[in-house]
């Protein structure tokens, strides 16, 4: 693994390097929201021979916000065609979450691609989602978070036992120890964010998209790793988006929900070389 920077946008943008410089494949993975290139750490590790790089999200992470801009899904496609276009044009792209809308956007405005993987795409509206009432208390939490007193509302937002009730909503396994994995993930992940008003931005350009608006626009073969028991998009939702694309795939994972990457990431890992396995040459 090997940390750089680079401006990108006028921002200082993190990203970390895993794997063999000079490998057949490259991969370009965006993480979700409010998390930062560890979430997707679990995958890369069944990913041998393929190079992934993964870059924080302005505003998240190690990446400061984007100055001047209003961290809307326009702002996050243009950094993301930008940060490729520097480090590795021609890419595979991969986006698991919200990160899935950005990669999406991306692609559909004329990022230069071979071939998309999207990782839990958000596939619907999360206030149209199973817990649709769990979304609208999220919606009044980032909004007060973003209204109170700076001091009052920073502090809201990092809350330990909030952000502990979010992970405990999410994760569906039963085994403790993987369990206290996925907890001590989101302890030390899920606040490490600038500030509350680029949160505030993120989480209403999350909740304000889906990937259904970019999916026509998307020629390239895409692949769609999809979960059973995904509270935030329905797998009948997942499977309606596939149906979208010019050309997509669809794996879907049972007794997993939003967090393949932590609880199924062996399997995640065998649909993506699947995937990409017969279009290495030629390939990043």
């Amino acid at each position: 693994m090997r940390e750089d920077v680079i401006e990108v946008l006028g921002t200082p943008t993190a990203y970390w390097t895993y794997g063999d410089e000079g490998a057949a494949t490259t991969i370009i993975a965006v993480h979700g929201f409010r998390g930062d290139h560890h979430g997707l750490e679990p995958v890369v590790a069944y990913l041998p021979g393929v190079r992934v790089i993964s870059p924080d999200l302005p505003g998240f992470g190690q990446t400061p916000p984007i100055p001047g801009r209003t961290h809307d899904l326009d702002a996050y496609a243009q950094w993301l065609t930008a940060f490729v276009d520097a480090v590795a044009p021609g890419s595979i792209m991969l986006g698991h979450s919200f990160g899935s809308i950005v990669v999406a956007a991306a692609v559909s405005g004329g990022l230069d691609t071979p071939r998309v993987i999207l990782i839990n795409p958000i596939g619907a509206p999360a206030l149209e989602g199973p817990r649709g009432v769990l979304t609208r208390l999220a919606v009044f939490y980032y909004w007060a978070g973003a209204k109170l007193p700076a001091r009052l509302g920073d502090a809201l937002l990092r809350n330990g036992l909030i952000v502990r009730v979010m992970s405990v909503s999410m994760a569906k396994t039963s085994d403790p120890a993987l369990r206290r994995f996925i907890h001590d993930q989101h302890d030390t992940y899920f606040s490490r964010f600038a500030d509350r008003d680029v949160l505030h931005e993120a989480f209403v350009t999350s909740v304000s998209n889906d990937v259904r608006a970019s999916a026509p626009a998307i020629s390239q073969p895409t692949l769609l790793v999809a979960a059973v028991r995904d509270d935030i998009t329905p797998i009948e939702a997942e499977r309606h988006l596939a149906s979208l694309f010019a050309d997509a795939d669809l794996v879907e994972i049972d007794d997993v929900g939003h967090l393949i990457h932590y609880e199924t990431p062996d399997q995640a890992a065998a649909a993506i070389t699947s995937f990409v396995a017969p279009s290495e040459r030629g390939t990043r």
